[in-house]
């Protein structure tokens, strides 16, 4: 397991390109959000995605989240109709993210087999450059083991995953945030709240 330490206000471009080189070679990262800790990969990449359910214990049909770079990026792997658009306008970049009906393009394991995705567009300079940089969305489920409480910072983190361990810490000091609210978005005359 790797460490890079970061200073989130002054972002260093070799620290970008180390991120998404270790992304784009199947790897798991884990890294700051604007919201909390993330534990993420490319969210095209099957093996990688398959590395983070064991990483988590999580179920495996449980859906994971990911982010997107604009409202473009969201548009190539979600169905979003005129309405949806104006609306996503509206709570976009920031910390809310929204179930749709998602498209072709990603792998079934992501969504749980589900005929949805859920996706945010984060207000984070840090992530919209690596996810820029990538050209696609990066997974981004909290950093925890599947049921415990999500990590503020990463201390301590050898002591959380002692088995299968992500391959990257990106240290981005202490988070003050909380999860992202999480919205059923596929009515917009009736939505529906899944996480406050």
């Amino acid at each position: 397991m790797e460490h890079l330490k970061v200073n989130l206000k002054k972002i260093q471009k070799n620290e970008i390109d180390r991120i998404v080189n270790f992304l784009n070679r199947g790897k798991v990262i884990v890294y700051p959000t604007d919201t909390i800790y993330g534990l993420g990969c490319l969210a095209t990449d099957k093996k990688a995605i398959k590395k983070i359910y064991k990483i988590k214990k999580r179920e495996k049909g449980k859906p994971m989240l990911i982010l997107v770079s604009s409202l473009a990026m969201a548009k190539k792997y979600s169905r979003i109709n005129k309405a949806q658009n104006k609306y996503l306008k509206k709570i976009w970049p920031g910390p809310v993210s929204v179930v749709l009906e998602k498209k072709r393009g990603l792998p079934r394991e992501l969504s749980g087999g589900l005929k949805t995705q859920a996706m945010r567009l984060p207000k984070n300079d840090f992530l919209l450059k690596i996810i820029r940089k990538l050209g696609a969305p990066i997974i981004s489920t909290s950093l925890n083991l599947s049921g415990k409480a999500p990590a503020k910072d990463v201390r301590g983190i050898s002591r959380i995953f002692k088995k299968e361990k992500p391959d990257l810490v990106v240290d981005g000091g202490k988070l003050k945030g909380r999860s992202s609210k999480l919205i059923d978005l596929r009515d917009v005359k009736n939505i529906k709240i899944i996480r406050k």
